[in-house]
């Protein structure tokens, strides 16, 4: 892990270096069974080499808290590109074909249980071109022979708030299939176990 994380503060494979901040590597437990990824940094996390630090990475920690999920302890979170695309626009093909390897290779490593896909971008880098976020948030795919849940990103959420029930409802699925999966003994006092 230690070698990925020098090889992405080191990198300068697209042209993404040459404006960027910090490169982020990702944060979380190393071992964690719930594997989370994003689009690319935003301004927030250029300026600090932190994911989700920025208002989307707040209410990301806030639906996490929700599950009784911690960074610490139960998710680790990257994103397909490592570097801030200027202006925060949407990564190229190109950029994200380039980076991709660091990503695949950080999964490899975590070995999670569940995927946590956030957005229309990480759907389509991680599952294809022809998949879309409004039609399979909620279902869980098979990726790489991993269960990955699509899910809203936070900044759609903040954009338009309407969309926060169905996230919730998504991320009772993944409290689920935690139970089940890795601890059948996880509780959270917002969510009813039967």
């Amino acid at each position: 892990m230690e070698d990925l994380q020098r090889s992405i503060l080191d990198c300068r494979k697209c042209d993404l270096y040459k404006t960027r901040n910090i490169p982020i590597f990702g944060e979380g437990n190393r071992y964690a069974p719930i594997f989370i990824i994003g689009e690319a940094p935003g301004r927030d996390e250029d300026l600090q080499g932190r994911p989700f630090i920025g208002k989307s990475g707040q209410l990301l920690d806030k639906i996490l808290a929700a599950c009784n999920f911690t960074r610490t302890d139960h998710v680790f979170i990257s994103n397909i590109v490592r570097c801030r695309p200027p202006e925060n626009r949407v990564p190229t093909p190109r950029e994200a074909e380039i980076c991709m390897p660091y990503l695949l290779k950080q999964i490899e490593l975590v070995n999670p249980k569940i995927l946590v896909l956030l957005g229309a971008t990480a759907l389509k880098y991680m599952a294809g071109a022809n998949h879309r976020i409004t039609k399979e948030r909620g279902n869980w795919l098979d990726i790489n022979g991993r269960l990955t849940m699509p899910v809203y990103h936070p900044a759609a959420l903040l954009r338009d708030p309407s969309l926060k029930r169905d996230t919730w409802e998504d991320f009772k699925k993944i409290f689920f299939k935690y139970r089940e999966l890795v601890n059948p003994d996880h509780q959270s006092p917002h969510i009813i176990v039967e």
